[in-house]
């Protein structure tokens, strides 16, 4: 049974009230576009670079009006919307990096804490710490869609290998990754990593992106995917705002794997150290 990704691309700022009025209407076009799952992109609700401005301006998951709001729109348009995270307020001094996959009646089928903290230098003196800010998740999480079994990760997870294999091997056919790339890394890394993800667990992998300049000067590199089991990319996104549209066929997954069922070959292995001192070799022809 075939059906219809929508990803929304977003450029989200410091106020969340107006972030989902730009998702509501993203959203709302990619369902008159024919989407069956819509996938907003990491930090779908603020994208501040100040922890205080942050933390001020979320809610704990209970009071959200974001994600209340998130939950009538996937009840208006009948369809599994998957709101790829908002920050949600877990302390007075820390939030959460937390996707929600929301059924058709407006319940939460699936949570995921992102796991992997964005704790980098890169050149030009450009630099996160996103753990000063969040607390890392500390399980996976999946959830069952109608055409099959989705794996949920956000963003840097795309980095750890070992996360997406152990969600292809629970069961996982499709592998969301929406993110928030930074502009740098984007231009090095987010074509080569997420189809080398699709490749290696052959699933099809999802990646809403915020893109472009945001209000808080950061610069995000956009170009959402849809990536097939095979590695082939069937739709992307630039750097702007808009809706990435492609048709998934799930029975690729099977196909693929049929032709090269790696899930399958994967052994468990010791690792030898190196030894402290090289092995003495024996002399060949002398008295020993």
């Amino acid at each position: 049974m075939t059906f219809t990704v929508g990803l929304v691309q977003m450029r989200s700022g410091l106020d969340p009230a107006r972030n989902l009025d730009a998702a509501a209407a993203l959203i709302a076009q990619a369902k008159a576009n024919g989407a069956d799952y819509v996938q907003t992109p990491e930090m779908t609700n603020i994208v501040a670079n100040k922890r205080d401005a942050m933390l001020a301006a979320v809610a704990p998951e209970e009071s959200d009006a974001s994600l209340a709001a998130f939950r009538d729109l996937a009840r208006r348009h009948a369809i599994h919307l998957h709101i790829g995270s908002l920050a949600i307020k877990i302390s007075p001094d820390r939030a959460a990096n937390r996707s929600f996959v929301i059924n058709p009646q407006g319940e939460i089928v699936a949570r995921y804490d992102k796991i992997h903290m964005f704790d980098v230098d890169l050149a030009g003196g450009e630099s996160y710490r996103e753990s000063r800010s969040y607390r890392p998740g500390e399980q996976a999480a999946l959830a069952d869609l109608p055409w099959g079994r989705l794996g949920l990760t956000i963003c840097y997870d795309v980095r750890f290998p070992t996360l997406h294999r152990a969600l292809a091997e629970a069961g996982a056919s499709f592998i969301a990754s929406p993110a928030a790339f930074t502009k740098q890394t984007g231009e090095a890394h987010w074509h080569i990593l997420l189809r080398a993800r699709a490749i290696e667990t052959t699933c099809f992998v999802l990646a809403a992106a915020q893109g472009g300049r945001h209000e808080d000067g950061r610069d995000t590199f956009g170009h959402s995917l849809v990536i097939d089991p095979w590695g082939r990319i069937l739709a992307e996104g630039g750097t702007e705002p808009s809706v990435v549209m492609a048709k998934i066929d799930p029975a690729e997954v099977a196909t693929v794997r049929s032709r090269i069922p790696s899930l399958q070959h994967g052994r468990r292995f010791e690792m030898v150290e190196p030894t402290a001192k090289p092995t003495a070799l024996h002399a060949v022809g002398g008295t020993g």
